[in-house]
């Protein structure tokens, strides 16, 4: 009968999915438009300080919150380990998704974690307190460290979540101790990436900027190894990102 609406096979529409993707990852003036659009609604604490999970600020773009989840789901980790944990929202999403996909523990480390904050974490009537462990301290410590291989011990299915203090120095110290903790299929996701791209927000000054970044600590650490690369089925996705190129596969 002419003019029937075909319907799609699922096939048929990951294949639309996939090649739509790519298609707007090549597309260099809508990104820039995005980016203006993230740009303008970062400033005043707009927009990623928004985002809210179980009542407790993400401090993510919701896009990257969608994004985590799809890298969970394909990894599969036992842990998970979120340098940063901030208002603890970021960490009860992955730790109500460890729960769902029947993970172990979200190990959150931070150099300070207010203690309303983990009464809060750790309230008998949080339903995924059981899938969180806070550790207060420096991520690059190298005690902080032991301590989590302590945890681990010897699961190989680890997701590491970079995303406290966002210096070239830091992050990419964070790179070299928590990298080893990542074998091949898993990820590791190194935050606000972003920051290399565009302008700081003068109300909030911080001590990294252009040219000293997660971006840029990411570029180093990467340079003559082949051990990791971005997941381009999961970033093409992605038009609004606080972390491009840095959704990164363990592959060998």
């Amino acid at each position: 009968m002419s003019g029937e609406k075909k319907i799609l096979t699922r096939s048929e529409f990951e294949e639309l999915r996939s090649s739509s993707a790519s298609k707007m990852a090549r597309d260099l003036p809508l990104h820039q438009a995005a980016l203006d659009v993230k740009v303008q609604a970062g400033h005043s604490y707009y927009w990623v300080h928004q985002t809210n999970w179980m009542g407790e600020p993400c401090l993510q773009l919701a896009q990257d919150m969608l994004a985590l989840q799809e890298a969970i789901f394909k990894s599969r980790p036992d842990y998970i380990i979120e340098s940063g944990v901030a208002w603890g929202g970021t960490m009860l999403y992955l730790a109500s998704l460890l729960k769902i996909f029947g993970g172990k523990k979200v190990i959150g480390v931070d150099i300070f974690i207010p203690s309303d904050l983990k009464d809060r974490l750790m309230a008998p009537t949080n339903p995924v307190k059981d899938m969180m462990l806070l550790i207060e301290g420096s991520s690059t410590d190298i005690s902080i460290v032991d301590k989590i291989r302590s945890i681990v011990g010897d699961s190989k299915k680890i997701l590491v979540l970079l995303d406290s203090d966002h210096t070239h120095s830091h992050v990419l110290k964070e790179l070299e101790l928590l990298s080893p903790f990542v074998s091949v299929g898993n990820y590791l996701i190194c935050g606000d990436t972003t920051i290399e791209r565009q302008p700081p927000a003068d109300e909030r000054p911080r001590e990294w900027g252009k040219g000293n970044n997660p971006a840029t600590a990411l570029k180093e650490f990467l340079l003559n190894r082949d051990d990791f690369e971005v997941d381009l089925d999961l970033e093409n996705k992605l038009l609004l990102t606080n972390n491009p190129g840095g959704y990164l596969r363990r592959v060998k």
